[in-house]
């Protein structure tokens, strides 16, 4: 049994980074089909998944489509739960839920104005209100969380959870452009970043090149590190 997980490129596609974690960190079977999001063969290499029309789409072994990650995610969990996707504790398992699904429907701000690189990290960046508001917004989530499951710090539930994937691509953002944020969350995107399991991710960001940066910012940078 095993899963076919379509994705864009790795150093832009955060929605395919939650995807692909969902997939790697639970040891689930699967095999990786990368379709270049800015070449111009998207729509037509997608085609053959239609109605899908983003990126990830997974398709399960009897070759059902799946489109947006929620979906993903909900399917996997509900096909291996023996995995442990999401917490054990029904009430930390709703909180849960709730972190993934906020994440899926908002912080456009952050989104937006922060798009998700891993090549490097942008110096002087200079956050407006509402992606201040979209932080703060973040770290009280972690901290009610953190309430929930009487974790103080590592992941956000004690063992990694689907919430720890669809937030790693924000971890991504906040050191990828310096955003000011409390030391605990500093922590938090350093363990998520420094994951030996998302760090593979970052290896292959550099398989696909464009003549022009999708996301071009005029800011110097430095490179890629954890400090």
């Amino acid at each position: 049994m095993t899963y076919q997980l379509y994705i864009g490129d790795r150093k832009y596609s955060s929605w395919s980074l939650r995807g692909w974690l969902m997939l790697e960190k639970f040891n689930l079977p699967h095999e990786v089909s990368l379709i270049e999001m800015f070449s111009g063969t998207m729509k037509d290499r997608m085609a053959a998944l239609a109605p899908a029309r983003l990126l990830p789409t997974l398709q399960l072994p009897d070759g059902t489509v799946i489109g947006e990650t929620v979906a993903i995610a909900e399917t996997l969990a509900e096909r291996h739960p023996e995995a442990g996707m999401w917490p054990e504790d029904s009430r930390q398992r709703a909180t849960a839920r709730w972190l993934m699904a906020e994440m899926a429907s908002g912080f456009g701000a952050l989104r937006s104005a922060c798009p998700m690189q891993l090549a490097h990290i942008y110096q002087g960046f200079e956050p407006s209100n509402a992606v201040l508001a979209d932080l703060k917004r973040i770290e009280t989530l972690f901290a009610h969380a953190r309430d929930v499951s009487g974790s103080k710090d590592g992941w956000l539930f004690g063992s990694y959870s689907i919430a720890d994937a669809f937030y790693a691509p924000v971890a991504a953002r906040i050191v990828g452009f310096d955003l000011p944020i409390s030391d605990e969350m500093r922590a938090y995107c350093h363990l998520t970043l420094s994951d030996p399991v998302l760090r593979r991710w970052q290896a292959q960001i550099d398989e696909v090149a464009y003549a022009a940066d999708p996301y071009p910012i005029d800011l110097p940078h430095k490179p890629w590190q954890l400090a």
